[in-house]
């Protein structure tokens, strides 16, 4: 394994998740409007299609920690790299709903379990210190998958399976490459570890917000993810080529979530809850207002982005925060309850266009967005965070099992040092 610095670490775990997150399960969306012409799908099929991603990405979550413990981050890595080949090469072939639904669920796996493993490898590899802000930057990861996306949209319209077959193909070198330069930790646990705190002592109230702001977030952010392509084709009249610069402008605004997740984390997390919720409301409100304008509908791609990527990566460090003693599960946590949230949205939005069409479909879930918006100041506030006591930290296997050790404040356990006492001898 060649190392990598705290800042390269961040860069490669930004790509594995641009390849898992960006194109292996938002892409999706981008593509919808080829899929349901070619394969004859309607929008509610396409709704419960859109949520098998993310249910599958729940039951890989849920054992993604199991998983890391066993086989180490490097090969928890490849594990998910070879479910996104498989489930990316099963899409560029179908042929009906089941072969697809097929591939995205495969997809969903693939998402799951790229985080927990990059999380695992992180402990390894980059000082405690800089765990909210390398996973925040990971996190802004999605973006660049989504902005891989586009070109082959604008160039290839319509050529989903040429894509799709491209993504497999990128999904492949990812794997190849989490072999090279993840770590591969050792499953040994130190005999002198102490245990994480007890589950009765866990901020479960903080943690009960944290997940329920997650999953109703999850819930309205999937109206734009599955169906905002198909809304500015069916409703506004735009070719379906015209879609890829609205993710396009989904992907740019999207990487700015890295600098406002993390100044919110440090500064006043409920108000800017609240802040991005209304804008991902906005957005939905925006385009469901004007989808045969390509400059409003790419305006409202881009308070989208900025929006979703914000809060999740803001999420995600309130979990680590949360759960200083438990890495793999903080983390967890947060991405569970949004999957859950847009896989149960996602069907809720395909009956609701059914039944009123899009632009009631998204105005209800905008208003959603709104009232869930103001009761963010519910939102888990300001969380103490530890101070690093060692400038220079290790970093490796060793200092892995280090970070491991917990004491019942939550702080690295010190190694003890043994002390050759000599006893002096009796005098006669």
């Amino acid at each position: 394994m060649k190392p990598l610095s705290s800042t390269g670490f961040a860069i490669f775990g930004a790509a594995l998740i641009a390849i898992s997150y960006g194109l292996a399960r938002f892409a999706f969306g981008l593509f919808v409007p080829p899929i349901r012409d070619e394969l004859e799908l309607t929008p509610y099929v396409i709704g419960i299609i859109g949520a098998l991603p993310l249910i599958s990405f729940l039951l890989a979550t849920a054992v993604a920690p199991l998983a890391t413990d066993y086989l180490g981050a490097r090969y928890t890595a490849m594990l998910s790299g070879l479910f996104g080949v498989g489930g990316l090469a099963l899409i560029s072939q179908a042929s009906d709903a089941l072969m697809l639904g097929a591939g995205v669920f495969a997809c969903g796996i693939c998402t799951g379990l790229m985080m927990p493993a990059l999380t695992a490898g992180m402990q390894a590899l980059v000082k405690r210190s800089l765990h909210g802000r390398v996973s925040s930057v990971m996190n802004a990861g999605t973006s660049i998958g989504v902005i891989v996306a586009v070109p082959t949209v604008l160039f290839l319209a319509g050529a989903w399976r040429v894509a799709y077959l491209s993504f497999a193909v990128l999904a492949a070198i990812g794997v190849i490459a989490a072999w090279r330069f993840l770590p591969s930790v050792s499953r040994v646990v130190p005999s002198n570890a102490a245990p994480p705190p007890p589950i009765r002592e866990l901020p479960w109230s903080r943690l009960i917000r944290l997940s329920l702001f997650a999953y109703l977030m999850g819930f309205i952010s999937s109206a734009y993810w599955i169906f905002a392509p198909d809304l500015v084709v069916t409703l506004g009249g735009l070719p379906p080529g015209a879609t890829g610069w609205l993710w396009l402008a989904v992907g740019i605004a999207g990487l700015g979530g890295a600098v406002v997740a993390d100044l919110a984390d440090r500064n006043n997390p409920p108000i800017t809850h609240a802040l991005m919720l209304m804008m991902l409301a906005a957005s939905l409100a925006l385009l469901a207002a004007s989808p045969a304008q390509p400059v409003l509908a790419a305006f409202s791609a881009l308070v989208f982005g900025l929006a979703y990527m914000s809060l999740t990566g803001l999420y995600l460090m309130t979990g680590i925060r949360l759960l200083p003693g438990r890495l793999s599960v903080g983390p967890v946590l947060p991405f569970m309850a949004v999957s859950l949230g847009q896989a149960t949205g996602s069907p809720v939005v395909g009956g609701l266009v059914n039944a009123f069409g899009y632009a009631d479909a998204f105005a209800m879930f905008a208003a959603l967005g709104i009232l869930v918006g103001i009761l963010s100041p519910f939102y888990p506030g300001h969380i103490a965070q530890w101070e690093e006591e060692e400038a220079d930290e290790e970093s490796g296997l060793q200092a892995a099992y280090d970070h491991q050790l917990q004491n019942e404040a939550g702080e690295p356990l010190e190694e003890p040092v043994e002390e050759e006492a000599e006893t002096p001898a009796a005098k006669p």
